[in-house]
């Protein structure tokens, strides 16, 4: 397979949430900080080369608040994001179906979720020749505003387990990877 029909898929973890009382968990919303992470990890993606053709977005509040910054840190090559119910608190498994459903037709998938399932998917796809050090940094964590970036190398329809290389993991803030 060619290298321009790799498709690349970014798995990134919601930015840093408040924890207000009395507020259901899928209703909590970003911090000032969280804010920052996202708009952060909105440049990072667009200095990587990472932008997306299609976001997938959890329903909770603080992924939909993350989604909007980033979108706006990626300006006109922002795509219009879709809200998925399913990515809310979904395990790797159900994360790995919603992308077996994007159309062959996206190159560069943004799915914006949640622990433990994202970092779960991520390192399930990771293949055994994906960088050692992106795979070793997301298996020590995954920190809010975190992506992994996967290559693709078949149909989203095939992802299941060790198929894609990781070939990036990306943290807010300065000197981090």
């Amino acid at each position: 397979m060619s290298r321009h029909d790799v498709k690349k898929l970014v798995l990134m973890r919601h930015a840093e949430a408040e924890h207000p009382l009395g507020t259901a968990d899928h209703d909590r919303p970003l911090t000032r900080r969280g804010a920052a992470e996202a708009e952060d990890a909105g440049r990072r993606l667009l200095a990587g080369g990472h932008a997306p053709d299609m976001i997938l977005c959890s329903s909770a509040l603080r992924a939909r608040q993350t989604c909007t910054w980033v979108c706006s840190a990626l300006g006109e090559a922002a795509p219009t994001a879709k809200l998925e119910e399913g990515l809310y608190a979904a395990a790797e498994a159900r994360i790995l179906a919603v992308v077996n459903h994007v159309p062959e037709t996206v190159e560069a998938l943004l799915v914006i979720g949640h622990l433990p399932g994202l970092r779960e998917a991520a390192l399930r796809l990771a293949t055994p020749d994906s960088d050692y050090d992106a795979v070793m940094a997301l298996a020590d964590g995954c920190p809010t505003g975190a992506y992994a970036v996967l290559e693709v190398p078949g149909p989203w329809a095939a992802l299941d387990g060790a198929d894609a290389r990781l070939v990036d993991f990306s943290v807010p803030g300065p000197g981090r990877r």
